[in-house]
């Protein structure tokens, strides 16, 4: 068994790409709004929001336990609608020595564009599992990003 992975998945959303990448690249902190029951708080703990090196510290409930996560924002590509996250402390390293996310919009059609969500990860033994689950809650908050979005529409307009 490889002590080394690689999962992805995918969920449209009716949210503009350039939008959802703005999210997640530049305002994380926001998540916490669109996303409550998922995302208690995202705090900056060193750097600038929207800038590569930052350093913020995720505070959320996965599988219904109260976890933390400190990352530093390795890239944000705005041409590929791309950032790259690296967890550096937290629950996660408890059971991985290296764990990035990426996070990709890409536009699909009006006002709308597929999430596509990678995990890369090393193991700190064979019996950790697969982050399976941390998979589904990045595209669950996804979702909840969405119908945020969507409740919030009809205000923008009026």
């Amino acid at each position: 068994m490889t002590l080394f992975g690689k999962i992805e998945a995918e969920v449209e959303i009716k949210v503009s790409a350039e939008t959802f990448h703005d999210i997640f690249s530049c305002r994380p902190h926001h998540i916490s709004n669109m996303s409550p029951a998922k995302i208690q708080n995202v705090d900056l703990h060193e750097g600038e929001w929207g800038k590569p090196g930052t350093v913020i510290c995720w505070s959320y409930v996965h599988d219904g336990v109260a976890k933390t996560a400190k990352e530093v924002i390795e890239a944000i590509d705005d041409e590929k609608l791309s950032t790259t996250f690296k967890v550096i402390e937290g629950d996660i390293t408890t059971e991985y020595k290296n764990f990035i996310l990426i996070v990709q919009a890409t536009p699909k059609g009006e006002g709308s564009c597929l999430v596509h969500w990678t995990l890369e990860y090393e193991k700190l033994n064979e019996n950790v599992p697969d982050p399976q689950t941390l998979l589904e809650f990045c595209i669950h908050c996804s979702k909840e990003i969405e119908d945020h979005h969507l409740t919030q529409l009809p205000t923008a307009q009026a």
